[in-house]
């Protein structure tokens, strides 16, 4: 077995424990080596990076990982956008209630004290304030799913 067969039966491995514990994202870590596999919004395992391990394994990403980054970066270089990110882990609710309006969409203004979602955590309901003055340009998080400390929830074009 080559070592290219090794890397992907692991990766394999990665996202059938991804499935069967109901994973959102898994990151590893191992000497100079990571990677990152983190579920897509269509529930399936999406691999955001695959880093060169060894010297032999040829740099490859899935069709939908490197479409997506081509989508992404010209965007970010166009506009200095701000990034509102969660202050704590817990599951993001981009409206108070199932019934209720969303607190913004792209396109809301917002300013400072704008609350912008909702963070559950330890059964606790924390609003999250926009603190930038601006429009919302993208929502990055998805509601109703967990979010880490300082993960992206929001792009805001300042004013």
């Amino acid at each position: 077995m080559t070592q290219w067969d090794d890397q992907l039966g692991k990766l394999k491995q990665i996202i059938e424990i991804m499935k069967e514990h109901n994973l959102v994202e898994v990151q590893m870590k191992q000497g100079d080596s990571e990677i990152s596999v983190k579920k897509g919004q269509t529930g399936q395992p999406h691999i955001s990076a695959i880093p060169i391990i060894g010297t032999s394994m040829p740099p490859v990403m899935p069709a939908a990982a490197s479409a997506a980054g081509q989508t992404q970066a010209p965007e970010a270089k166009q506009e200095n956008l701000v990034e509102i990110k969660s202050p704590l882990v817990g599951t993001f609710y981009a409206q108070p209630s199932p019934d209720s309006e969303l607190y913004v969409e792209v396109g809301s203004r917002v300013d400072q004290q704008t609350v912008v979602c909702i963070i559950e955590a330890m059964k606790v309901m924390n609003e999250i304030k926009a603190e930038v003055a601006g429009t919302i340009v993208e929502v990055v998080a998805v509601s109703g799913e967990a979010v880490e400390y300082g993960q992206v929830l929001f792009r805001v074009r300042p004013d």
